[in-house]
């Protein structure tokens, strides 16, 4: 089953257009592969749009390729999650993914 429980959701406005479950700078764009992020999109939006983000706690992100429950992981591209190779570690996978696309719960860090 996947839920996430977001202990903190904060707005941010939307400098291009994003889906939701992508991983998003404080800019309000997909944040830069390996990099930090400010949190995890909600909804989808577009430019200037103000898109709930979850910043704290768990939250369902879309995957950018397998992973197993427990792996660290960091940005891949168009704001996915996939396995830590040599980036920040963002989140830690609290379900399994089996393929890109993929919906999974991760706890944020």
């Amino acid at each position: 089953m996947t839920q996430k429980i977001s202990i903190l959701t904060l707005a941010v406005t939307a400098s291009a257009a994003i889906e939701a479950e992508r991983a998003l700078s404080r800019a309000g764009a997909y944040a830069t592969a390996a990099g930090k992020i400010f949190g995890v999109s909600n909804t989808k939006g577009a430019i200037g749009d103000r898109v709930p983000t979850d910043v704290m706690g768990t939250t369902i992100v879309t995957a950018g390729g397998a992973f197993v429950d427990g792996d660290e992981l960091e940005v891949g591209t168009s704001g996915k999650l996939v396995k830590k190779a040599s980036g920040v570690v963002v989140a830690v996978a609290l379900q399994e993914s089996k393929a890109d696309g993929d919906r999974v719960e991760v706890l944020l860090k």
